[in-house]
């Protein structure tokens, strides 16, 4: 499957994800910046830019409280694997396409 998400639009998308919870549980810029320990410029640059460090981002989460949502939702559904043979067998199979040689 191909993802039309480019980097640029999914931080711009997380960006107001972030700006959007933290309106909706009442907290400043100021305030929100104070409780994760991130600076004030920091936050105001990823809610404008999208720009943030990954320790950053992390400890906006966790004082949001949506940390554990994000990274259960990137956690593999089959975890069971046990070599590359598992993993290529749990990927569906596409039929090969033969032509016709002349």
């Amino acid at each position: 499957m191909i993802s039309l998400l480019t980097t640029s639009k999914a931080q711009r998308l997380l960006s107001e994800q972030v700006k959007a919870k933290r309106l909706q549980q009442g907290l400043t810029q100021e305030g929100l910046a104070n409780r994760a320990g991130v600076r004030l410029p920091t936050l105001r640059k990823f809610e404008q830019k999208g720009l943030i460090s990954l320790e950053s981002f992390l400890k906006l989460l966790t004082v949001l409280g949506c940390l554990e949502d994000v990274v259960r939702t990137l956690k593999a559904d089959n975890e069971n694997f046990n070599s590359i043979e598992d993993v290529l067998k749990d990927r569906p199979q596409k039929p090969r396409k033969r032509g016709w040689r002349k």
